[in-house]
C-alpha cells in the first residue's frame, strides 16, 4: 500500500504536534532561591546542625553602576540532618532552595574537626547537587566566611570560587571539588584534603585568605600544611600549575626569582623483603623572572641555578611528607600506588597500613630545568 504525499505529511504533522506538548516536570526558576554558597557549623543546641545558605538575588546582578543593593541575601536554618535543616530554610524565604548553581560548600572548623562524613551524604546523594562545587574548611565558623563580601565580585560564592582559581599562580593551595574530597573520603587509605580559608582583617578591612591546606584523618580534622609544607603536597600528586621558587645568586648576595613554567610527577612503589619503598620522580621547568644580583649568568651558572632549585623542590617534599608522617595521614596516595602495583599483597597491607606509611622509606629525586632568562641576557643592576 502506497502512501500518497498528502498523507505522509498529514502524519509527519501529527507526529511533530504530539512532540511540542512540553515539559511535564517544568519548573521556573523565578520560584527558586538559587544557592550560591553553603556553610555548615554545629548549631549552640547540642546535636543540631547549623546551615548558612547564601542565595542570589538575580534581580540586583543587573544593576549597573552606584547602586547600593547587595546581589545577595545570607540565611540560617538549625536543624538535625542536612537535609532537614535544608527545609527549614523555606521558614526564612518564600522559596525552595535550588541547588544545582552552588559554588561553594565550606565545613566549619567545629563539624571538621568532629568528622564530616555524615554531613556529605546529602550532597552526593541529591540529584540536583554539583559535583563540582568546591570543598573548603573555615578556620572559624563557615556561617561567618559567607558574610565577608567580595571586593570584586557582586556575590561572595563566586568571588570565593575565583580566589580559588588564583591559587594557581602560588601552587600553596588547591582546588578540591565535592567528587574529589568524596572518592578520599571513600578510601581506605588515601587521606581527605581541602583548601583552607579564613578572614583576614577587620571591618571594612575584612577579607578572605587560603592560607594553605586541610589534612584529614579519615573523615576528621587532623591537621594544616601552609607554604613550602603545602606545595610540598602539590609536586607530588602533580598539582602543580605555577609559583615561584626563590634562590640565591650565584655570588651568594640577593636572590633569584625562578617561575614555574610546567612539572610533572610519578610515584614509583617497591617492596623489597617486606619492606615499602617508595621513589618519587619530578620533573620541573621555568624561567628567570627576576634577578636582585648584578651576575652574568653563564651556562656553569645556570647549572647552579637548577641544583639550588632541585633543593629546594627537595625541601618542600619533605617537609609535606614529615608532616604526613606525623599526623599518620597518607595524602599522598602511596597506598593507591601499592595497591596498583601489588594488588596480591595490598589485602594485607592494607588491614595495617595506619602502622606502615609513618614508617615508609621515601626517595625524592628532583630534575628541574631553566629554560629561559626573559628578554634580558644580563640584570639591569651591571
Amino acid at each position: 500500500m502506497r502512501i500518497g504525499k498528502g498523507m505522509l505529511s498529514i502524519i509527519i504533522c501529527v507526529f511533530l504536534v504530539l512532540s511540542l506538548s512540553g515539559c511535564w516536570n517544568r519548573r521556573e526558576l523565578d520560584t527558586f532561591s538559587i544557592l550560591m554558597g553553603m556553610g555548615i557549623d554545629k548549631a549552640e543546641e547540642l546535636g543540631k546542625i547549623q546551615l548558612t545558605a547564601q542565595i542570589v538575588k538575580p534581580g540586583d546582578l543587573k544593576s549597573e553602576g552606584g547602586s547600593d543593593a547587595k546581589a545577595y541575601f545570607t540565611v540560617q536554618a538549625i536543624g538535625d540532618t542536612v537535609f532537614d535543616t535544608v527545609r527549614n530554610f523555606t521558614k526564612e524565604t518564600n522559596r525552595k532552595i535550588y541547588l544545582p548553581h552552588s559554588q561553594v560548600l565550606i565545613f566549619g572548623r567545629d563539624i571538621a574537626t568532629e568528622g564530616v562524613q555524615k554531613y556529605t551524604d546529602f550532597f552526593v546523594r541529591d540529584h540536583e547537587t554539583r559535583l563540582r562545587t568546591h570543598v573548603l574548611v573555615a578556620r572559624g565558623e563557615a556561617g561567618k566566611i559567607l558574610d565577608v563580601e567580595s571586593k570584586l565580585e557582586k556575590v561572595p560564592a563566586v568571588g570565593i570560587s575565583h580566589l580559588l582559581k588564583a591559587q594557581n599562580a602560588t601552587s600553596e593551595a588547591i582546588e578540591v571539588d565535592l567528587k574529589q574530597f568524596i572518592c578520599r573520603l571513600m578510601s581506605k587509605t588515601t587521606a581527605p584534603i581541602a583548601p583552607l580559608i579564613e578572614i583576614s582583617g577587620e571591618g571594612e578591612k575584612e577579607t578572605l585568605r587560603i592560607p594553605g591546606i586541610a589534612v584529614f584523618k579519615q573523615d576528621k580534622l587532623a591537621g594544616e600544611l601552609t607554604g613550602g609544607e603545602a606545595r610540598g603536597l602539590l609536586w607530588v600528586i602533580g598539582e602543580i600549575k605555577s609559583g615561584i621558587i626563590i634562590i640565591d645568586c650565584p655570588s651568594g648576595e640577593d636572590k633569584i626569582s625562578m617561575e614555574i613554567i610546567r612539572a610533572s610527577s610519578k610515584v614509583i612503589p617497591k617492596i623489597i623483603d617486606d619492606q615499602i619503598y617508595i621513589t618519587v620522580k619530578i620533573e620541573e621547568e621555568g624561567h628567570i623572572g627576576d634577578q636582585e644580583c648584578p651576575d652574568k649568568l653563564s651556562l656553569p651558572d645556570i647549572k647552579e641555578l637548577e641544583q639550588k632549585k632541585a633543593s629546594v623542590i627537595r625541601s618542600e617534599v619533605l617537609a609535606s611528607l614529615e608532616k604526613a608522617q606525623k599526623l599518620n595521614t597518607d595524602i599522598f596516595g602511596f597506598g593507591e600506588a601499592v595497591h596498583q602495583k601489588y594488588p596480591k599483597q595490598w589485602d594485607d597491607l592494607e588491614k595495617r597500613w595506619d602502622d606502615v606509611f609513618p614508617e615508609i622509606e621515601v626517595e625524592i629525586l628532583v630534575d628541574a630545568r631553566v629554560r629561559r632568562s626573559g628578554t634580558l641576557i644580563e640584570s639591569v643592576s651591571q
